[in-house]
């Protein structure tokens, strides 16, 4: 662990947030003098300050550990670089366009890697009503079944959940050239080109 570098990560963020040494100190309860050793590398928060440290601070303990609170670049707001999360617990899905740490019921979660669709999960696909019209021949019981489908275009995404007691079916209006994504919760995320 680099004390410097947990120390100078803490000084840059306390500053951004406008706060002196001493503010920062009564969030914590600590004297102003520990947060000046923290700051210049001559000691480190005790274990039991980490927790209310990162919370007080908004960021990830683990960055905060790891001297590491480097912003993401700027995407541009490209949607063609999105990320899906799902939690193997609830089941709740989640995006990003940049790097980010997502957590759902206490565990870390993977970005989904995108494979390209095999015949399994090839959808049919009919314009009707200047909608896209996409089925999928796939099996949608309580253990095999298609949990969400989105339609990603450079500055747009619309996410359509779906659920084991529905049909394998998903309307999205004609806009701008994009990917289809699905999700098997049996075979991970395919990547459909239309």
């Amino acid at each position: 662990m680099d004390t410097k570098k947990i120390g100078s990560e803490i000084a840059e963020l306390r500053k951004a947030k406008g706060w002196t040494q001493r503010q920062l100190a009564e969030q914590l309860h600590v004297t102003d003098k520990a947060v000046s050793k923290w700051e210049t590398g001559q000691g480190c928060p005790d274990i039991s300050l980490l927790g209310v440290l990162s919370e007080v601070m908004e960021v990830s303990l683990e960055n905060l550990l790891e001297g590491d609170i480097s912003p993401n670049e700027r995407d541009r707001g490209n949607m063609k670089r999105m990320k899906f999360y799902i939690c193997p617990i609830c089941g709740t899905v989640l995006t990003a366009t940049g790097q980010a740490e997502i957590t759902c019921c206490g565990r870390k979660l993977s970005a989904l890697a995108a494979k390209p669709v095999d015949e399994g999960h090839q959808p049919t696909v009919e314009f009707i009503e200047n909608d896209y019209y996409v089925a999928f021949d796939h099996p949608m019981t309580k253990e095999h079944y298609l949990a969400f489908a989105a339609w990603v275009t450079y500055d747009q995404m619309l996410l359509m959940r779906l659920y084991s007691e529905q049909d394998a079916e998903v309307r999205f209006p004609k806009i701008k050239k994009g990917k289809l994504y699905i999700y098997c919760n049996q075979d991970g995320l395919w990547e459909v080109r239309l």
